[in-house]
């Protein structure tokens, strides 16, 4: 195939080069099939990450399609920057969760750091001023010999990135895994809040209307970011560093404050974040969006090195930079406010009727694309799948008591997944913004509604353990969990955004746990009426054949009417009665004690029962609103005993604790994970019970605060400075820090 006259010169095509770009030769032939010619090396990258793993989700569009992700309160559901949902009085919430996993093990701190950047943008872009951020990490065996300084990077790159923009980073979740040890984790959340007529969204549209770059300037950095995040690793990863982008907080503050200006004008028709894919998945996702061309003359775009080629324009992802689409006579006015901010300005094409991405570069046309095939043929595949072969329940006669229960627990809570985050939150500035309501540490983050009595409820959740035993259980519960998280927070839970990470999808038994979590969070989500408005997918997520575990992480927001019903988990007076609410079972599968303690890993996760969920929470939501619940807290990981630990570490003030009267060997009612409890602290108990009798959720008494220490019925005890000094000492000591 040869060159239409004009137009593009074809590139040297072998199956190498083809390779190189990730297309398969299948997909190579429909690239054919769509320019009926040979491509330029220009249009060959741009398929190549336009139909990569990480732009076109083209192993889990099919799955993804099946989640609920629509109700009355979603303004914005997936297929934008970010989802957006109402949250009355004429404001709306837009947030998002995404991951830079890839980079951050390549480069922990940069490729954390452009994981924030991008984040914020995606928020940002649709109009919103970002209020808090969140994160979710994943890494190896502490053991390892990576791990150490792998944490310090990610930690650092988040704080860094956060800090210097002034956006509270107020929560997430931190955990370790030897899964992880080839592929660390690291998804970062945002949410922002703008007015809900004010949304701008990225439809290109208005013939012969100008198309603008804003920002910083262009260079090499990050070029097949897209790609590499759509492969596995493998020991060459540490040659990958060229591909992961280098952020300037700095730069991104005066975007944030220039686009925001800007969008209070009537500028602009849409606008669009250059993320993964850069100039290329801005221009092409506007123009498909629009249904309209575009044509776009590379010698326009602001460049910070020399002699760049359209192939690296193209797909370059060096960070900070907005494409949007102005009314025809608004360049002034919009230069004018860049400048100002001291950014990069330049009218760099145009919307066409053609229906063509077209490019130009000193004067030559590098591509010319029908943009409808480009996207709409994107690859998707229905990849085989097999599902996870089902566990047994676990036989609790196998579990052998501990000699000290206090004792056991003084041991989980000074192990790396139960210990404290302070060393990692204490580095990210969770106050500046000053609406902080409730900050690192508790069940959900709250964030005040500037000006108002109100506040927004955030969350990140995924228990990996349990998607690996039974992925569709696994999936319910991390939808199920950021509910209870919301609850416990005093939150009306309003929806949800998911980070799906899993290993290599051409695997069946990877492309299983995909299928299985995912239809978990659907039936969860539906059963909960906590819709999905966004998300990211990061699939190739291996080393040498070695896949993560599955982790859906789940970030959710909920809303607070009044701020005045916010709970915390902290127990706050003395001679309260402390309550647990929904039924306890016993289930000991794939729990933290079962691996912890016992070193094993094997039985069915507790199940999920998702009508029960929605009866218990609504109950506990009804109590916090009715001003009966001093203290809420749900139980997780480690089971009753550690969410009771955890409450009296927060709080400052021990308990008693009454083991009641059951058939359960006493040492599985106190760390067995049931879901759908919470423990709750009162005044007045008999009311409580009887409310909870009369609705028909499990209600008993299971003790009293006061004193400074732990005491079970029997007469064991543990000081909460001897806790402490486990629960706060482990990660500055791993880190090395005092």
């Amino acid at each position: 195939m040869s060159a239409a006259p004009n137009g593009p010169e074809p590139a040297a095509i072998t199956q190498e080069l083809v390779a190189e770009h990730g297309l398969t030769p299948g997909e190579f032939e429909t690239l054919l099939g769509i320019l009926g010619r040979n491509p330029s090396m220009t249009e060959l990258g741009i398929f190549s990450v336009m139909w990569s793993e990480h732009c076109s989700y083209k192993s889990s569009k099919k799955w993804l399609k099946t989640l609920p992700t629509e109700g009355p309160q979603v303004i914005c559901g997936p297929g934008e920057n970010a989802g957006v949902v109402d949250i009355g009085h004429g404001q709306a919430a837009i947030f998002k969760i995404e991951s830079h996993n890839h980079p951050s093990f390549i480069e922990p701190y940069q490729g954390a750091a452009t994981g924030v950047g991008g984040i914020l943008r995606d928020v940002f872009t649709m109009g919103a001023r970002p209020v808090a951020n969140m994160n979710a990490l994943r890494f190896g065996a502490p053991s390892h010999p990576k791990t150490k300084h792998l944490v310090a990077g990610v930690v650092a790159g988040i704080g860094g990135y956060g800090n210097c923009i002034g956006i509270p980073t107020v929560g997430g979740e931190t955990n370790f895994d030897p899964a992880y040890n080839g592929n660390i984790l690291v998804n970062a959340m945002t949410v922002g809040i703008a007015d809900a007529d004010r949304i701008f969204y990225s439809a290109a549209g208005g013939l012969g209307n100008p198309v603008v770059y804003v920002g910083s300037k262009t260079g090499r950095d990050g070029i097949h970011g897209a790609t590499m995040a759509s492969a596995e690793f493998s020991e060459d990863s540490e040659e990958k560093r060229p591909t992961v982008q280098v952020g300037d907080p700095f730069t991104e503050k005066l975007l944030l404050e220039a686009c925001l200006e800007l969008m209070a004008t009537d500028a602009i028709v849409g606008i669009q974040d250059m993320g993964a894919a850069g100039l290329t998945s801005s221009s092409v996702e506007m123009a498909s969006k629009g249904g309209v061309g575009v044509e776009l003359d590379l010698d326009q775009v602001p460049m910070r090195e020399e002699g760049m080629t359209a192939y690296e324009l193209m797909l370059s992802e060096s960070q900070e930079r907005m494409l949007m689409v102005l009314k025809p006579g608004h360049e002034d006015a919009a230069r004018a406010i860049f400048e100002k901010w001291e950014l990069d300005f330049a009218v760099i094409g145009r919307i066409t009727e053609t229906g063509r991405l077209v490019l130009r570069k000193d004067g030559m046309i590098e591509a010319d694309i029908p943009v409808d095939p480009l996207v709409s043929a994107a690859p998707e595949y229905d990849r085989p799948w097999e599902p996870t072969a089902p566990r047994p329940t676990l036989d609790l006669a196998t579990i052998a008591a501990p000699d000290d229960p206090l004792q056991t627990l003084r041991q989980l809570l000074g192990s790396a997944d139960l210990c404290s985050r302070r060393w990692i939150w204490e580095q990210y500035d969770h106050m500046v913004m000053a609406d902080t309501a409730r900050g690192p540490g508790g069940d959900a983050a709250v964030v005040r509604v500037h000006g108002t009595d109100r506040g927004l409820a955030i969350t990140t959740d995924s228990t990996p353990r349990y998607c690996l035993a039974d992925p569709e259980t696994g999936g319910k519960q991390a939808v199920a969990e950021a509910w209870r998280n919301l609850i416990a927070a005093g939150a009306h839970p309003l929806a949800i955004t998911n980070n799906l990470n899993f290993g290599n999808p051409e695997r069946p038994a990877i492309m299983g746990q995909l299928v299985g979590c995912v239809r978990g969070m659907g039936e969860a989500a539906a059963a909960l009426d906590f819709p999905v408005v966004s998300g990211n997918v990061s699939l190739y997520n291996e080393t040498e054949g070695e896949a993560i575990l599955p982790t859906p992480v789940i970030g959710g927001l909920g809303l607070i009417d009044d701020l005045s019903h916010a709970t915390t988990m902290a127990f706050t007076e003395a001679d309260q009665t402390i309550l647990l609410i929904g039924e306890t079972e016993g289930h000991m599968g794939a729990s933290i004690y079962l691996r912890d303690i016992e070193g094993r890993s094997e039985g069915a996760p507790p199940p999920v029962d998702l009508d029960r969920e929605k009866t218990t929470g609504t109950f506990i939501r009804g109590l916090i609103t009715g001003g009966t619940i001093t203290t809420c807290h749900d139980v997780a990981d480690g089971g009753i005993l550690v969410a009771l630990a955890e409450m009296a570490l927060a709080g400052g003030i021990g308990a008693t604790i009454e083991i009641p009267g059951t058939e359960l060997p006493a040492h599985c009612w106190l760390f067995s994970e049931d879901q759908g409890r919470y423990i709750v602290t009162v005044a007045d108990a008999q009311s409580v019970l009887e409310a909870a009798k009369t609705a028909g959720i499990p209600a008993q008494i299971i003790g009293q605060t006061g004193g400074p220490a732990l005491t079970l019925s029997g007469g064991t005890t543990i000081s909460l400075e001897d806790l402490r000094d486990a629960h706060e000492g482990w990660l500055p000591g791993y880190m090395g820090q005092p």
